[in-house]
């Protein structure tokens, strides 16, 4: 599959780019800052050379020179990480993860995780802040990243694959994960983002927050 490495948002400090890797239709996310040239790689999925691909198209949306400084991944599922390990020998930069994931992104990837995150807290490089939202039940610590809000911006939400257009992910017809993980979606995400919100999930195109909301209680009855 080839690798599309669009610019999906110029926004006024921020570019956000994607690759869509693999047979499974993996997005992985490139943020750059415009004033530092530092860059958040989300989801190291596949395809080295894709993502390199990647990172030379948004080589120019800085006004420095742009350099990977994070790898942030959402979840352990080894979809999400089979680049990882290459990436990090190629880049050595740091890596983080929610903390109940680690385990899992090690086993999967052979890779250790420099920062483990947790609910409510921020991961930052020069010139890009992303809130860290803990989402249980797709796994057990599965994150999304928010590019806050600023002025006439709306929030960015990486949701990884606990959140898509029409639903929740997937947590295998487990009644106690899937009520986790609307739980979690519904208070962490709906009640405390707008409307307008934006949210870049792990397959496939994004949505907003308003554009699902008036489905919530239709997943809840449905169970998936």
């Amino acid at each position: 599959m080839t690798a599309d490495t669009s610019l999906l948002h110029d926004l006024p400090a921020h570019t956000v780019r994607r690759a869509v890797v693999s047979a499974m239709a993996n997005n992985v996310y490139l943020i750059t800052s415009k004033t530092t040239g530092a860059q958040i790689l989300i989801d190291a999925a596949d395809d080295l050379p894709a993502i390199n691909a990647l990172l030379q198209d948004a080589a120019n949306d800085a006004d420095v020179p742009a350099l990977l400084a994070m790898i942030a991944t959402t979840h352990q599922h080894w979809d999400h990480v089979r680049a990882l390990s290459a990436l990090c020998a190629q880049t050595g930069v740091a890596t983080a993860a929610g903390e109940d994931d680690i385990a899992g992104i090690a086993e999967q990837a052979g890779v250790s995780t420099d920062l483990a995150l947790v609910h409510g807290g921020t991961l930052s490089v020069a010139g890009i802040e992303l809130k860290t939202v803990h989402l249980r039940g797709h796994t057990p610590g599965s994150i999304a990243y928010v590019l806050a809000p600023a002025a006439d911006v709306s929030a960015i939400i990486f949701s990884g694959d606990s959140l898509f257009p029409g639903g929740v992910g997937n947590t295998q017809e487990d009644p106690a994960r899937f009520t986790a993980l609307m739980n979690d979606v519904e208070e962490r995400l709906f009640n405390v983002y707008s409307d307008d919100s934006l949210v870049l999930p792990g397959h496939g195109d994004g949505t907003t927050l308003g554009t699902e909301r008036p489905s919530l209680q239709q997943w809840r009855e449905r169970g998936w």
